[in-house]
Parts: structure tokens; sequence; C-alpha cells
């Protein structure tokens, strides 16, 4: 399971010129599932991102978490986040998961986060627009088969 977060004062994303979804200060995750992802990455990957220390404390310091801001939480599906640019120009996505696979784990993704923080989401394989004023700027690759 691949995350790119994003320290935002504010993000929201609109789905096919239906109602946004919008969130304050927090972070936007674009959230990219593989075919081999368990809950055990799920879980894993929920934890670091709601207790990753990277906003300022009371002297300035990335020291604090988002549960620890009270922020907020916008999660986009992005299995692009799989994209394989080896050969060729046009990249394959052969390691991004199934619908079928990665749409039970985006949801429990959501469910597992909003038992921590407020959430809000894009639509699973919806044609969505973006936007986001990054906080900083913070941009932070995380992958659960790496745990680095």
């Amino acid at each position: 399971m691949r995350a790119l977060i994003q320290r935002v004062s504010q993000a929201g994303v609109t789905i096919e010129q239906g109602i946004p979804s919008e969130i304050g200060k927090g972070l936007l995750v674009l959230l990219g599932i593989e075919s081999e992802d368990t809950q055990e990455d799920l879980k894993w990957l929920v934890s670091k991102i709601t207790q990753m220390r990277i906003f300022a404390d009371a002297d300035g310091k990335m020291n604090a978490s988002l549960l620890d801001i009270k922020g907020e939480l916008l999660v986009i599906s992005q299995f692009t986040l799989h994209a394989s640019t080896r050969k060729g120009n046009r990249p394959s996505f052969l390691n991004a998961a199934r619908p079928e696979i990665a749409m039970p784990l985006y949801d429990a993704f959501l469910a597992e986060s909003a038992q921590i923080v407020p959430v809000k989401s894009g639509v699973f394989g919806a044609n969505m627009q973006v936007s986001l004023v990054n906080d900083g700027p913070v941009t932070i690759w995380i992958d659960s088969k790496n745990r680095e």
C-alpha cells in the first residue's frame, strides 16, 4: 500500500461535477493499493499517517501529529501510484490491485482512519478534481512494503 501525503492548510475534491468534499488543516492522502496488500498493511499505514509528527508544535518545530492538532484527512484513491515506468513511455499499472480487491481495502482504510480522526474522501474509480494548499510544502511518500 502506498500513500503520498501532503500537509495542507486546506484541500478539496470535486467528483464529476458533484458536491465537493473539503477539509481544513490536515493531510491530503493519495492512496494506492496493490494486489498483495493486506489488513496489516492498512492498519500500519493508518497508524503511521495519523501519528506522524509533521505539524508545528508551540515552538514552531515539526513535532505534532495529526491527532495533536485535531486535523482532518482527505483520502483519494490513486492506482497510478503503482505505475511502472521501466519500459517505454507508457506506464504499466499491472501492480495496482483490481477494483474487486482495492475497493474493499480503500473502504476499510477510510473506516479505520475515521475511528481516529475526521475523514473525507473521494469516490473510488471516479473522475475527480483535487485542489490543495500544500502547507510548507511538506510532501512524504510512504510504502507499507518498505516501512522506511
